[in-house]
C-alpha cells in the first residue's frame, strides 16, 4: 500500500477514527492488525519472515534483562544479531556475495559460474530489522528495560508509518508513546494533515515529476552526454532523492502524528550543509543516528546515545586517529551496503567517507577562516560533491558511474548541452527553490510569533495550493525509492 494512493488515505482515515475512540487494548489490537495488513498489501507471505526474529528479540531481550551473567547476556545478544543479520545477509546479500566470490577467484585464474538463487528482497527488511535491533541491544546496554507485554511490542514494530522505511525510531522514542496515548488534541489532527500534504505534494507533484528526466538522462549513451549534462542529471537526481524521501518521513511523521505519536524529524534542508558532517545531521537523521550509535562509535570505544536524534552529531568530532579513521571507513562502506547490495552503493558509502575525513583533515585550517567564508566556501564544495557522489546511487553499474565522471575529465565535453533545454531549466529553479527553501521557512516562524493571522492567512494559502497541486497529480506513478532498501 503505497503512501501516494488513495487507498492509503482513506486506510489512513479509517485508522484515525478508530484510534482515537478504541479503548486502550482495543487501540493497541488496532494497531498491530493494522500493521499486519499495511504490510500484507505487498505480499502476505512475507508476515513470517517478520515474526520469527520479532518473537526471538521479544524473548531474548528479557532474558537479558534478567540474567546477572554476563556472559550468558552476550551470548543472547549474539543470538538476536546473527538471526537478524543473517536473515538480512540471505535476502539481501547471498547473491551479491555469490557473485562477488565468483568475480575473486576469477581474478586468481578460477572460474567458478556464478550460482544465484531467487530470491525476493522483503519490502523494508532493512528498517524493520534494524528496529529489533536496537531494541536489543538497547536493553543489553540498559538504556531500557524489555517489554513485557508483547502485543506492545509487536505495535512498536508493526506500527504501520515507520514500517517500510522509517524513521528507524529507538524504543524508548515510541513504546511508551503506545503504551500510554496522550489525550486528543485537534492540533495533532491539523498538524499531521499539513505533513501528509507536504508529504504527498513533495512526492507527486516534484519528485515523480523529475524523476522521467533524470530517468531518461542515465538511460541515454554516455557518449552523448556533456559535462554539463553530467552534472545536471547529478544534482537533478539529488533533488529527486530528496524530495521523495523527504516525503515519506513528511508523511509517515504526519500519519504517527494524526494517531497521537509525535516522530522526531528525519531531515532537515540537508543541501544547506556547510560540510560532510552536517550534511549526514541532516539527511536521514534517524538512519545516520543508528549508524552512529550501534556501529561507529562502538567500533571507535566512544559513548554512545539512545535517541535517533543529532545525526553524526559531535560525539563524532572527538573520535580521532587512526583507529577511528579506520572506523570511519569500515562504517561508510557498511552504510553504503545497507542502501544496496552492489558495488556502486559501496563506492558512494566509500565516497562520503573520503568527504569526511578530509572535512577532519581540513578542520584545523579552516576554523581559522572568518565565519562566512567557512559557511559560503563551506556550503561551495560540500553541495557540489555530495550531488556528484549521488551519480554512484543512481548509475546501474561501477562502469557506467566511471564513464560519467571520466566525462567531467574530458575539455572536450564542455562544448556543447546534450539534454533538453527544459532540464536545466527544471534544475536551476529547483537549486534556487533548495537555496531559499531555509530562509522562507526562518521569515514564516519570525512571522508566525509577530502577527499569528498573517500568518494563518499565508498558511491557508500554500496549504490549498499543496492541495491543488495533490489533487491533480496524485496517482501511484511510482513507489517511494526507499522501498528497495
Amino acid at each position: 500500500m503505497l503512501f501516494n494512493t488513495l487507498s492509503y488515505l482513506v486506510f489512513l482515515a479509517v485508522i484515525v477514527v478508530l484510534n482515537w475512540n478504541l479503548p486502550h487494548r482495543a487501540r493497541l489490537i488496532m494497531l498491530f492488525i493494522a500493521g499486519l495488513v499495511f504490510y500484507a498489501s505487498w505480499r502476505v507471505e512475507y508476515l513470517p519472515l517478520i515474526f520469527v526474529p520479532l518473537l526471538i528479540d521479544y524473548f531474548v531481550a528479557g532474558w537479558i534483562a534478567d540474567s546477572k551473567d554476563p556472559f550468558i547476556r552476550k551470548v543472547l545478544l549474539v543470538i538476536s544479531l546473527v538471526t537478524n543479520l543473517g536473515l538480512l545477509f540471505i535476502f539481501k546479500y547471498l547473491n551479491f556475495s555469490a557473485a562477488a566470490a565468483a568475480a575473486v577467484l576469477d581474478i586468481f585464474g578460477l572460474h567458478v559460474p556464478v550460482v544465484t538463487f531467487d530470491i525476493i528482497l522483503p519490502l523494508g527488511i532493512s528498517f524493520y530489522t534494524f528496529h529489533t535491533i536496537s531494541y536489543v541491544v538497547d536493553v543489553y546496554r540498559g538504556f531500557i528495560p524489555p517489554v513485557r507485554s508483547p502485543l506492545l511490542f509487536f505495535d512498536y514494530v508493526f506500527f504501520f508509518p515507520q514500517l517500510i522505511a522509517g524513521p528507524i525510531l529507538r524504543a524508548r522514542e515510541v513504546i511508551p508513546q503506545l503504551a500510554k496515548l496522550r489525550a486528543f488534541e485537534a492540533s495533532d489532527l491539523g498538524y499531521g494533515l499539513r505533513r501528509l500534504l507536504y508529504g504527498l505534494f513533495l512526492k507527486v507533484c516534484l519528485a515523480d515529476q523529475i524523476a522521467g528526466m533524470v530517468d531518461l538522462g542515465f538511460a541515454s549513451p554516455v557518449e552523448a552526454l556533456s559535462a554539463f549534462d553530467v552534472c545536471t542529471l547529478a544534482f537533478m537526481f539529488g533533488f529527486q532523492i530528496y524530495f521523495d524521501f523527504s516525503a515519506y518521513s513528511h508523511i509517515a511523521i504526519g500519519s504517527a502524528r494524526m494517531c497521537g505519536i509525535v516522530f522526531p524529524e528525519n531531515f532537515n534542508f540537508p543541501y544547506s550543509s556547510c560540510s560532510p558532517r552536517e550534511f549526514w545531521q541532516r539527511w536521514h537523521i534517524s538512519l545516520s543516528s543508528w549508524i552512529r550509535d550501534y556501529l561507529y562509535l562502538p567500533l571507535t570505544g566512544a559513548r554512545v546515545s539512545d535517541r535517533s536524534e543529532g545525526g553524526l552529531s559531535s560525539e563524532t568530532v572527538s573520535t580521532e586517529g587512526r583507529h577511528a579513521t579506520m572506523a570511519l571507513f569500515v562504517t561508510w562502506a557498511l552504510m553504503g551496503l545497507w542502501h544496496g547490495a552492489n558495488f556502486t552503493f559501496l563506492l558512494w558509502g566509500l565516497w562520503h567517507a573520503v568527504l569526511v575525513y578530509i572535512f577532519r583533515l581540513t578542520r584545523p585550517w579552516t576554523a581559522t577562516l572568518p565565519a562566512a567564508v567557512r559557511t559560503i566556501g563551506g556550503w561551495v564544495w560540500t553541495v557540489p560533491l555530495v550531488m556528484l557522489g549521488w551519480i554512484l546511487f543512481r548509475a546501474t553499474s561501477v562502469t557506467q558511474a566511471l564513464q560519467m565522471y571520466q566525462v567531467l575529465l574530458s575539455p572536450s565535453r564542455y562544448t556543447f548541452f546534450g539534454l533538453r533545454e527544459w532540464t536545466y531549466l527544471v534544475a536551476a529553479c529547483l537549486m534556487v527553490l533548495i537555496v531559499l527553501a531555509p530562509l522562507a521557512q526562518r521569515i514564516a516562524q519570525r512571522l508566525g510569533k509577530r502577527s499569528t493571522t498573517a500568518y494563518a492567512g499565508i498558511e491557508v494559502i500554500v496549504l490549498t495550493a499543496v492541495a491543488v497541486g495533490v489533487v491533480v497529480f496524485l496517482r501511484p506513478i511510482s513507489q517511494f525509492i526507499y522501498f528497495q532498501f
